[in-house]
């Protein structure tokens, strides 16, 4: 059955949509948010809830929000709307607060039950309601009580007001006029900077993250040249300090940091001796190419110590030239080119997409110290005389436990990350492996290890049913700093007693080929080729309760050392150059308003020729009407909604009116004849003769009341004698 539009006519979507619901009238985030997706390549549709129908869309299960499986659901909240169609007398701020804490509710509910995630926004107060004694404290401490009500909820995230502020300012936000003749609170300019900030967050939602930042050193990290200027002569300057406090903060969210400068070594180390007050150290590098050899090389080189696939990394350097050879010859990293201007620093960096983090697991804090360890464990093998004498060396504890609420996010972020020992290769999103264990349909699996040197993390999940007599494994993955050392033995020994447990016959793998889980093949051809049938999606291996139980670790059975790990081609993310188009010239509003617009008239139909205005006020409407309307331009008789205009885009004119010519319109000059740029002048000119005319007037009253009786009979006996004779 085809989906159906908020017109009941039958749609052709091929992607889920993006869903949203808002306290307040919200379409004008259409434009700007399907130009967004178009530069990201979805084609999901954009479709709006009913009207200020939030509690219902999340606890409804057949409301869009709650239908859309796999989707992006967007929830869009200002305080003082609950309050606006209630009696006086009952909005008071204590039954605000009431609502929040049912929003909270309604959320986590919801949280719990969508297949698709909930970013949520609460947008600023009117300046009216922020005015009123005690209003902005409470406003305050509401949406701290939102984040706290929604924290560790993997599948919800919050677009908060101060990172919009931070990220696209905008001068004048409210639109009171829009506000009162419509419910559209919002400038068109903030409806763009809120639309680019939920793109940015779908954008990360669905991008495959990068791993690894590589840093050029010599006016990257520093202003000068440590080999000509001296360690002591170079200078850590406002945008420089800023880069580095940035890497700092992207190492923490779980980044790896790595040096790829063409310097002598000793150099570098002593420059960073000279300058302790430096926000990053060099133990901060979990891996250094510092020489004289090309950096295309080098980066290779750093990606095969890593075990991770280029593709993971990011580079930046100042140099135009090393960022065009690494370009060259190295695609598919993504080479950030500083721009010329050192104070265009921060902000370009702070606009690079592919920086951006829904959610921080603890792995990911943990990233840098993880593989300090790996790289100390692959000493220790050199050392080791066989590879039985280094797993037994490494003192190796495995964990395998039901999944936590807190693990989820990990547990999602596995699925989507690891490619090598993943037998199915499904990719879940926090919200899928919630709904999946809350129906009951599933159950999950984690596993935790940890060694003499410390704890790998949670590296491993199995997702599993019980389908007739067998125990199902729905999905079996491993990340690749654990292959090789008996874990992936330890997890099918683990199903192998759960199944005996629950009195089940077998243990059935499903095995679905790919290019990259080839370790994972030759792991189950070691165990269970007796078991192997062939299917039309791939392998399934049926092994007997017992004999998946008895699943134990051999040296000889060790999986070869993984390649270099290649992650997923990317959906609904950016190419490369797009990152940086974007951060150079896409990173203020009016830069996004011009390119909306220019989309949309790009799309626009040709026209014949328009009639021209003939007055200075219709040719300021005709403009105004074009840059509403997204169109090149208007005829002074064209009518407003054969041009594509509708009830929201009418309430945001009359309020541009009431700004540029301080006149109020009724929204019934929209409707009560032909709608042009002609009858809109028209309606205009006369309120502003009304205007003046009755300010004459008030002021001849005026005039009069300070007249004395005699003074007022004077004047009119004059006026009498002066009047010509009638007929």
């Amino acid at each position: 059955m085809s989906p159906i539009d908020t017109a009941g006519r039958p749609t052709t979507e091929t992607s889920p949509p993006v869903a949203i619901s808002a306290t307040f009238t919200a379409e004008p985030l259409r434009d700007v948010l399907a130009f967004w997706l178009d530069r990201l390549g979805l084609d999901s549709p954009i479709r709006f809830a009913p009207y200020n129908q939030v509690f219902q869309q999340l606890l409804d299960r057949s409301s869009l929000l709650a239908q859309n499986r796999g989707g992006i659901n967007i929830v869009l909240v200002r305080f003082e709307d609950w309050a606006r169609f209630r009696d006086p007398s009952s909005a008071t701020l204590e039954s605000l607060e009431q609502d929040v804490d049912h929003l909270v509710s309604c959320l986590r509910s919801a949280a719990e039950s969508f297949q698709g995630s909930l970013l949520v926004s609460v947008c600023p107060a009117s300046p009216a309601f922020l005015s009123l004694p005690g209003h902005a404290d409470f406003l305050t401490r509401m949406a701290g009580r939102v984040e706290s009500g929604l924290s560790g909820m993997g599948t919800v995230h919050l677009v908060s007001a101060s990172e919009l502020d931070a990220l696209y300012p905008v001068s004048e936000r409210h639109d009171p006029h829009g506000d009162e003749l419509g419910h559209v609170p919002y400038t068109s300019a903030y409806f763009t900077a809120l639309g680019t900030l939920l793109a940015r967050k779908i954008h990360a939602l669905r991008m495959t993250p990068y791993k690894v930042i590589a840093l050029d050193c010599d006016d990257t990290l520093w202003r000068g040249i440590c080999g000509e200027d001296g360690p002591e002569g170079v200078v850590i300057d406002p945008p420089r300090r800023a880069l580095q406090e940035f890497m700092v903060a992207q190492q923490n969210s779980g980044m790896l940091l790595c040096l790829c400068s063409k310097n002598n070594m000793e150099d570098v180390v002593e420059t960073f001796r000279a300058h302790p007050e430096m926000p990053l150290k060099l133990e901060d590098f979990v891996a250094r190419r510092v020489n004289w050899t090309a950096k295309s090389a080098n980066l290779a080189s750093l990606a095969e110590e890593l075990q991770l696939g280029l593709d993971s990394f990011i580079f930046i350097d100042d140099n135009p030239q090393e960022c065009a050879e690494v370009q060259a010859r190295r695609p598919e990293v993504l080479t950030l080119p500083l721009p010329a201007d050192p104070t265009e620093i921060p902000a370009f960096l702070s606009h690079v997409w592919a920086f951006d983090r829904l959610q921080i697991t603890e792995e990911d804090k943990q990233r840098t110290r993880l593989y300090a360890q790996r790289l100390e464990r692959a000493r220790l093998e050199k050392q080791a005389k066989t590879l039985d004498e280094f797993i037994r060396s490494l003192l190796i504890e495995v964990r395998i436990s039901s999944l936590t609420p807190e693990a989820l996010p990990r547990a999602a972020q596995l699925t989507r990350r690891t490619n090598q020992m993943n037998f199915t290769t499904v990719r879940r999103t926090e919200a899928e492996i919630q709904a999946l264990i809350s129906s009951g349909e599933a159950e999950c699996l984690t596993v935790d290890v940890s060694d003499r040197f410390g704890r790998y993390g949670l590296t491993g999940l199995a997702i599993l049913r019980t389908a007739s007599d067998a125990l199902l494994v729905d999905t079996f993955l491993l990340s690749c700093r654990v292959l090789g050392r008996g874990v992936e033995h330890r997890l099918l020994a683990r199903l192998g007693e759960i199944a005996l447990d629950r009195g089940l016959a077998r243990v059935d793998v499903p095995f679905a080929p790919t290019q990259r889980n080839q370790p994972a093949l030759m792991f189950l051809e070691n165990v269970a080729a007796p078991f192997k049938t062939r299917t039309e999606s791939g392998l399934l291996f049926s092994l007997p309760a017992g004999t998946a139980a008895a699943v134990a670790y051999k040296p000889s059975d060790a999986a070869p050392p993984p390649p270099p790990e290649v992650a997923p081609a990317p959906v609904g993310t950016l190419d490369p150059a797009e990152f940086v188009q974007i951060a150079m010239r896409l990173r203020t509003v009016e830069q996004i308003e011009q390119q909306v617009r220019s989309r949309v008239n790009g799309n626009a139909a040709a026209a014949a020729a328009p009639a021209a205005p003939r007055t200075e006020m219709e040719e300021q409407l005709a403009a105004l009407w074009a840059d509403l309307l997204r169109t090149p331009s208007v005829g002074i008789h064209d009518n407003f909604f054969d041009l594509g205009g509708h009830s929201l885009l009418a309430v945001q004119l009359l309020s541009r009116v009431r700004q540029t010519y301080q006149v109020d319109l009724p929204l019934d000059v929209v409707y009560s004849s032909a709608f042009t740029v002609a009858e809109l002048a028209k309606a205009i000119e006369i309120r502003l003769i009304e205007q003046a005319g009755s300010d004459e007037y008030a002021a001849i009253l005026a005039e009069l009341e300070a007249l004395s009786d005699e003074e007022v009979r004077d004047i009119l006996v004059r006026e009498t004698q002066q009047k010509p004779p009638a007929g």
